[in-house]
């Protein structure tokens, strides 16, 4: 009898999959999309390029080496004109009541269940950028 190969792991596949799926989807759109594999390299992306360079970040919470609720809040605490009010918007298949609490309370300024509709998280990034644009970020 054969042995079947062994089966790789779908964490990292599923990952990779759905950043590649969201990423082609607002391409589509009309989006400039610049993607990270970790919050890690999210933090060290918005330190490097620093002020007015993103005009918006969407944020998956189940990242590897550090998660979307710990870059979050170290995006947050970078200097910088625009770090404490760069949009950031959550991206996690938590969709409970808590999971939306935990995210704004790591600084975020909304959070998007996935599976997403990807109409509703068009207008929700067009929505916050326009905030952004005209200092009525506040507002939303």
């Amino acid at each position: 009898m054969r042995q079947s190969p062994p089966l790789p792991s779908p964490q990292r596949e599923d990952i990779d999959f759905n950043r590649e799926l969201a990423e082609t989807l607002l391409k589509e759109v009309g989006f400039l999309v610049e993607s990270v594999p970790d919050g890690c390299d999210a933090v060290e992306a918005v330190r490097k390029h620093g002020p007015g360079y993103y005009d918006l970040i969407l944020m998956d919470i189940q990242m590897p080496v550090m998660n979307g609720y710990e870059a979050t809040r170290a995006i947050r605490a970078l200097p910088g004109a625009d770090a404490d009010t760069l949009p950031i918007i959550a991206l996690s298949a938590n969709s409970r009541e808590e999971d939306r609490r935990r995210s704004m309370e790591s600084g975020m300024n909304n959070h998007v269940a996935k599976p997403f509709d990807i109409d509703y998280l068009v207008e929700t990034i067009r929505r916050y950028v326009k905030a952004q644009r005209d200092g009525s970020l506040s507002s939303i």
